[in-house]
C-alpha cells in the first residue's frame, strides 16, 4: 500500500474495501477523534453505496479511565454509532495505571481490548484511524533515535497472532479528513492530551512542518524490508538448524551471504532466541558481525544470546543468566522469559524456572520437538535417566556437547505447588515457543520471515493478511 502521493480519504476507503477478501466483518476502533469518525463515516457511507460487497461493520471504543471526561466521550461515540445502525461496544482498562511509560502500556492495553471487542462482534479484521500525518511524527520521532531508514507506521499489523490491523487512511492528510467531516456537519471530539507537551507525539507534532519526501522514504524501507524478509526466509531454510528447541545453528556458508540479509537476520534471530521484542541496536550487531567474521573459534554474549563460534558454524541459545521465574494459577496463561507461552491447565499453581537452577530436573519437551542428538550424550544425564531417546549406540556425533549443555540450562522447569500433583500437573501445562519481536506485533512487511521461522520451530502458520490485493496486485 504505497501510493505515490497522499490520496483522498474517499479514494483510499474505496481502494481499501477494493483489496478485501469477503465476506469480512470489520471492527472500526473509534475514539471519537476526527480520525477515527471519519473512518467509521467513510466506510459506512462506502458500504451503503455497494451493498454487494459481502462487508459488515462493527466498531469498539477504549475508555482508558485516564480522564473524567472519557466516559462521557465513549457514550456519544456508542450514539454516533447506533444513530449509524452500528453495531457498537465500550471496553475499559481496568486496573491500576503505571506511572511511567503510559503512553505504551495504553497502547498494550487498547489492542488489546479491541481484540477482545472483535471477538464478541464476530469480527475477522481491526481498522484504525492512522493517518499520513501520523506517520510523519512517527517517522521524526524514529529518526532521532536510528540513522537507518524506518518503515514507520505499518499498514498491516498481525495483533497476538489472532487479528490483522489495518490502517486504510495512512496515506491520507487529517486536513483532508476533516474537511470530508464538516461538508457533512459532523463535528468530533478532541483530546486534550493531543495538546500535553509532556508526551514526545505532540512535542513532535508542534515541531514539525511538512516535509516532502517522507512518504517516499516509507515506501522505500517498506519495499526494502518486504525484500529483506523474503530473503531471509530463504536464507533460513538453506543455512539454518533447530536443535531440540533450544539451540540455533548457523552453517558456515551461511556467514558468507549478503551482508543486509544476514544483518536481518541475525538482529532477529538474536531478539527470539533472546526473549526480546527489538534487535539489537547497530552497535551489539557491529559487535557481533566482527566476532563472526574473525572465524577464530570463541563465544560473545548480545542481547542475552550466547554465540559459539566453531568450525561447524555458530551456534546461538539463550544466556542462561538473569532468567526471571513466572508464576501461573490455574487457569492463567502468560509468557515465561519472552521465549515461551504457557498456560496452566492444571489445578494447582505452577512455577516455571530456568533448568540451570535445578540440574537434576527434567527440561519440559516444547511443541513435541525432541531433545537433539549430542556428542557425548551419556553425560547428559537427565536425559539419559528418561530412558525415551534411545541408546547411547543411536546417538550420532551432530552437536559439541557443550553448546547442547548451554541451551538445555535455560530450558523451562516446571514446579508445582504441591508436589503429589507434579506428574499430572506437568501434562496439563500447555507450552509452546514464543516469538517476542513477531507474535504480539507482526507488521506485514516481516510477514514472510516470521511464517518460516514458526514453521522451523514447528508452530501453526500465522494467519494470513485478509488481503486479496495490494495496489491492486494480487496476493
Amino acid at each position: 500500500m504505497f501510493p505515490e502521493e497522499p490520496i483522498s480519504p474517499e479514494a483510499a476507503i474505496g481502494r481499501f474495501l477494493a483489496s478485501l477478501e469477503t465476506p469480512a466483518r470489520i471492527l472500526v476502533a473509534i475514539s471519537g477523534g476526527s480520525d477515527s469518525t471519519g473512518l467509521l463515516l467513510l466506510l459506512s457511507e462506502a458500504l451503503k453505496a455497494t451493498p454487494d460487497l459481502s462487508i459488515s461493520l462493527c466498531a469498539a471504543t477504549v475508555d482508558h479511565a485516564l480522564r473524567s471526561e472519557s466516559a462521557d466521550e465513549a457514550r456519544q461515540v456508542a450514539a454516533l454509532c447506533a444513530s449509524l445502525g452500528i453495531p457498537h461496544r465500550i471496553v475499559v482498562w481496568q486496573g491500576e495505571k503505571p506511572k511511567t511509560g503510559i503512553m505504551a502500556a495504553a497502547r498494550e492495553a487498547r489492542y488489546g481490548l479491541l481484540a477482545e471487542a472483535a471477538e464478541t462482534l464476530g469480527a475477522n479484521l481491526i481498522v484504525t484511524g492512522h493517518t499520513a500525518d501520523d506517520q510523519r511524527e512517527t517517522l521524526k520521532m524514529q529518526g532521532k533515535r536510528t540513522e537507518q531508514v524506518s518503515i514507520g507506521i505499518a499498514d498491516a499489523v498481525l495483533f497476538d497472532r489472532r487479528f490483522w490491523i489495518l490502517r486504510p487512511l495512512l496515506f491520507s492528510t487529517r486536513a483532508d479528513i476533516r474537511a470530508f467531516l464538516s461538508a457533512r456537519n459532523m463535528s468530533w471530539i478532541d483530546d486534550p492530551s493531543n495538546e500535553d507537551l509532556k508526551y514526545e507525539r505532540v512535542r513532535t507534532r508542534l515541531q514539525l512542518s511538512a516535509e516532502a519526501g517522507s512518504e517516499k522514504d516509507t515506501r522505500r524501507a517498506g519495499q526494502e524490508r518486504l525484500a529483506l524478509a523474503s530473503g531471509g526466509a530463504e536464507w533460513l531454510d538453506r543455512y539454518f538448524r533447530l536443535h531440540g528447541g533450544l539451540l540455533g545453528q548457523v552453517m558456515p556458508d551461511g556467514l558468507k551471504q549478503d551482508h543486509a540479509v544476514l544483518n536481518y537476520v541475525l538482529g532477529r534471530l538474536t531478539a527470539v532466541f533472546g526473549g526480546q521484542p527489538f534487535v539489537p541496536g547497530t552497535v551489539q550487531m557491529g559487535r557481533l558481525f566482527v566476532f563472526a567474521a574473525g572465524g577464530k573459534p570463541g563465544r560473545i554474549t548480545i542481547g542475552r544470546v550466547v554465540f559459539d563460534l566453531r568450525h561447524d558454524g555458530l551456534y546461538l541459545a539463550r544466556e542462561s543468566r538473569g532468567v526471571l521465574p513466572l508464576v501461573l494459577k490455574p487457569g492463567e496463561a502468560g509468557v515465561w522469559d519472552g521465549r515461551f507461552k504457557a498456560k496452566n491447565g492444571s489445578g494447582t499453581t505452577m512455577r516455571i524456572e530456568a533448568r540451570a537452577a535445578h540440574s537434576s530436573v527434567i527440561p519440559m519437551l516444547v511443541a513435541g520437538i525432541e531433545p537433539p542428538r549430542v556428542r557425548a550424550a551419556n553425560d547428559l544425564d537427565a536425559l539419559d535417566s528418561c530412558g525415551e531417546h534411545g541408546n547411547e549406540g543411536e546417538w550420532a556425533k551432530v552437536l559439541p556437547k557443550a553448546a547442547w549443555k548451554r541451551a538445555l540450562a535455560s530450558a523451562p522447569a516446571l514446579f508445582a505447588e504441591e508436589p503429589l500433583l507434579f506428574p499430572e500437573s506437568v501434562r496439563s501445562v500447555d507450552m509452546t515457543a514464543h516469538f517476542a519481536p513477531f507474535d504480539r506485533f507482526l507488521t506485514r512487511f516481516d510477514f514472510t520471515f516470521a511464517d518460516r521461522l514458526s514453521a522451523v520451530f514447528s508452530r501453526a502458520p500465522y494467519a494470513e493478511p485478509p488481503l486479496r490485493s495490494i495496489d491492486g496486485k494480487t496476493i
